[in-house]
């Protein structure tokens, strides 16, 4: 089984900045260990927005000195392209023409508003497995944790 973390920028990557980052979390992958022995890893960028890592758990668990790692060169990532991988109060949504990235106030204005509303596709970074991303990533907010933190 894969597990996964998924880090969200706090912005959509221009396509130049999402070519540089694929090619920094391909090298990270490739090199990517625990307790000296690779992982078997790989990185993806989806939609220049997340960045989702991946281990396979069945050849080897990631570590907590592994995850500091990966930690470090997500850092790196961060200050390299001026975005925030770690605001988990940055929440991105699905509107007609994609997805729509906003901070914790801005949510709170657009339900109020009702451009969000119960049926708003939302995205859960908080799965940790890879066969999860196909029906429990993108969730209506009304099945969303969202709807909890929003009451």
């Amino acid at each position: 089984m894969k597990r996964i973390w998924i880090y969200q920028a706090d912005r959509i990557l221009s396509a130049a900045e999402g070519e540089g980052i694929v090619t920094e979390l391909q090298a990270f992958a490739e090199q990517w260990k625990v307790h000296g022995k690779p992982l078997s890893a790989s990185a993806e960028l989806r939609d220049n927005l997340f960045i989702i890592l991946k281990v396979d758990e069945e050849v080897a668990a990631a570590s907590g000195c592994s995850i500091d790692s990966s930690v470090r060169f997500l850092k790196g990532i961060e200050f390299k392209y001026g975005i925030q991988l770690f605001d988990r109060m940055q929440f991105a949504y699905k509107v007609d023409q994609g997805i729509a990235v906003v901070n914790r106030d801005g949510f709170e204005k657009l339900l109020a508003d009702g451009t969000i509303n119960d049926n708003t596709l939302v995205f859960d970074n908080t799965i940790t497995h890879e066969h999860q991303i196909e029906n429990a990533w993108v969730v209506p907010f009304h099945q969303s944790w969202h709807k909890r933190l929003f009451k």
